[in-house]
C-alpha cells in the first residue's frame, strides 16, 4: 500500500523516493517479496530466488507461469543476486524426446547487469546447461570459451566450466534477443555428440533473469513463456 505523504517535499523528491523505494503494481494473482517465495501453476513453479549475498529487495509477481516478472533494487556490486524463474520438470531421457522446444518474450531494462537466461539441468543435478539469450552489463559466464556454435535455432559462444558443484556449459548468444523459440534437444544432442555429456534424464528447465546488479529498481517482464517436450 502507497503511504500518502502530506508535506511540501517537492514533487521532484517524491518521485526519487517512489523509484528507490516502492516496487511497481503487482499483478493480482500472486506475488511475493520473501526471498524463497514459491507459486506453482499450469504444471510450472515460479520462484524468487533471492540466493545471492548482498541482495536488496526484489519482488516477483504472477498472472501465471507465461506471464510474470519481478522488481529488483540489488545494488552496484559484483556476484549475481538473484535468479527469478520460471520452472518445469521434464524427466525423460534425452534419446526418448521427441522434441522439447521452448518459447520466450521478455521485456528488460536498459541499465544493470543481468542476463535473461534458461537454466536447463539434468535430473541428477551433475550437469548446468545455460543459454544465454540477453546479457547487459558487466556480466561473464563460467569457465572459457571452447566454441562457436549454430544450434537449437541460434548462434552462441559456447563455454565449459564448473562451479565446483556441477559441470556448466553456457551457450551466449552472439547478438541479444527479447524473444524467440529455442530447440533444447538439439542443444542436448550437440552436447552429447561432442562427448561433453551422456544420454542423461532431462530435469528442470528454468527460464529467467539471473541478476547481479539492478541499483534503483528495475523491471524485468516475462510477457509470455512455455516449454514443451514429448
Amino acid at each position: 500500500m502507497r503511504k500518502i505523504v502530506r508535506s511540501a517535499v517537492p514533487v521532484c523528491v517524491l518521485a526519487m523516493v517512489t523509484v528507490l523505494f516502492a516496487p511497481p503494481a503487482l499483478a493480482a494473482t500472486w506475488s511475493s517479496t520473501d526471498r524463497w517465495g514459491t507459486w506453482s501453476n499450469g504444471g510450472y513453479t515460479l520462484y524468487n530466488n533471492i540466493w545471492g549475498s548482498g541482495a536488496g529487495p526484489q519482488t516477483i509477481w504472477a498472472n501465471s507461469y507465461s506471464n510474470w516478472g519481478v522488481w529488483a533494487n540489488h545494488p552496484n556490486t559484483g556476484g549475481v543476486k538473484s535468479y527469478p524463474n520460471a520452472t518445469r520438470y521434464v524427466g525423460k531421457r534425452v534419446s526418448a524426446l521427441g522434441s522439447a522446444t521452448s518459447s520466450f518474450n521478455v521485456t528488460v531494462p536498459n541499465g544493470g547487469s543481468y542476463t535473461t537466461a534458461y537454466d536447463i539441468w539434468d535430473s541428477a543435478n551433475a550437469y548446468e546447461i545455460m543459454l544465454w539469450m540477453n546479457k547487459h552489463g558487466a556480466v561473464g559466464p563460467i569457465g572459457s570459451r571452447q566454441t562457436g556454435a549454430t544450434v537449437g535455432g541460434h548462434s552462441w559462444d559456447v563455454y565449459r566450466g564448473s562451479n565446483g558443484a556441477n559441470q556448466v556449459f553456457s551457450f551466449v548468444r552472439t547478438g541479444n534477443t527479447n524473444s524467440g523459440t529455442v530447440d533444447i534437444k538439439a542443444v542436448l544432442n550437440w552436447l552429447r555428440t561432442n562427448g561433453w555429456m551422456g544420454d542423461v534424464t532431462l530435469g528442470n528447465v528454468q527460464f529467467g533473469y539471473e541478476i547481479t546488479s539492478s541499483s534503483g529498481g528495475m523491471d524485468f517482464v516475462t510477457n509470455s513463456f512455455s516449454v514443451s517436450a514429448g
